[in-house]
């Protein structure tokens, strides 16, 4: 039985029989993630004090969207202004090229897919060529994930991870982006799909009838977009189950914690028995559904408690150290 830390950001998963450190099993900050602070934009004059990371301007897709999402979680390109232009001269200015510019250089943090004779792929038996976002991950993914867990980069867990997030996250993007059908087969599809991640990012683009098409509106849109495909690459819930499938994890989470950004503490939410499905594998315990702060406390015997639902399906305490107990806690009922 587990218990989780912080889904994506640092998950210390603790094991109750042995309490030791394992796999990171989801993404950051789970139901609902922390929202990443607002990326600067620019199309004429970048702010020269932050490093400074370069997309086109014009229709944007999900990898560029996604390219820039990740980039800023490292050290170095960490609060980067955005900056959207095809002028080449401005792009040579730049600390960070991604999907423009017709370079490959990692050297020099050149992350671009389109020109004649690039055929990079993840490696580690995957094939698909990469887009920018897959680029990205390539070079920094090991450093993020590393981050989140408080490993070192050459960690098992990290290294695991790592693979795994390729395969049932970025590679599908990688494989869209560049026009690679998922199946071998010259049949035509029995249906139609416009609901996969990077059909959402194309209808974040700007109708081409709507009167205002400013670089402003433009911008706006493209960071809905970023912030879309960023609630995915950490949304914990949508990693969790194929996360743990690939990892192999027994026994499964019962539990993970994230920080409530809005109320400033902390919730222990239970994880599905299904992604599909409202039962918990193991809803909070029974005496203390539908309490509420002292009188939750008291009967749990846990200080700063706030709530458990009457469904014993999340649950919330005021400090990190408050609901850490919840969970193990729960754990023993």
């Amino acid at each position: 039985m587990f218990a989780l830390r912080r889904g994506w950001g640092r998950a210390l998963v603790l094991q109750s029989r042995s309490c030791a450190a394992a796999s990171m099993a989801a993404a950051a900050t789970a139901a609902s993630p922390k929202r990443p602070r607002v990326p600067a934009f620019s199309t004429e004059t970048p702010n020269p004090n932050p490093r400074r990371v370069g997309t086109h301007n014009g229709t944007f897709h999900c990898d560029e969207a996604l390219g820039c999402f990740m980039i800023r979680l490292t050290a170095n390109f960490s609060g980067a202004e955005i900056v959207r232009t095809r002028d080449a001269e401005m792009l040579n200015t730049l600390d960070a090229v991604l999907d423009v510019g017709g370079v490959y250089d990692p050297s020099r943090d050149r992350y671009d897919h389109h020109q004649k004779g690039f055929t990079e792929v993840f490696g580690h038996g995957f094939n698909t060529k990469l887009s920018s976002a897959g680029l990205v991950y390539k070079h920094y993914g090991k450093e993020i994930i590393a981050k989140e867990l408080e490993r070192g980069e050459d960690h098992q867990d990290v290294q695991r991870l790592y693979i795994a997030v390729y395969k049932s996250f970025i590679e599908a993007i990688d494989a869209i982006d560049n026009g690679i059908s998922q199946y071998d087969t010259d049949q035509p599809p029995k249906y139609i799909n416009n609901t996969d991640l990077s059909s959402r990012v194309e209808r974040l683009n700007l109708d081409w009838t709507d009167p205002d098409q400013s670089p402003e509106k433009e911008n706006a849109a493209f960071h809905q977009a970023m912030l879309l495909t960023g609630s995915e690459f950490l949304g914990w819930k949508l990693h969790l189950f194929e996360l743990e499938e690939e990892l192999k994890v027994d026994p499964p989470v019962k539990y993970v914690l994230y920080k409530d950004e809005r109320g400033n503490n902390w919730r222990v939410q239970a994880v599905a028995v299904s992604p599909n499905t409202f039962e918990s594998r193991k809803p909070l315990p029974l005496p203390w559904r539908g309490l509420r702060d002292d009188e939750l406390s008291k009967e749990s015997g846990i200080p700063d408690c706030i709530f458990i639902h009457m469904s014993g399906f999340i649950g919330g305490n005021r400090t990190y150290e408050g609901a850490l107990a919840m969970a193990r806690a729960a754990l023993k009922l």
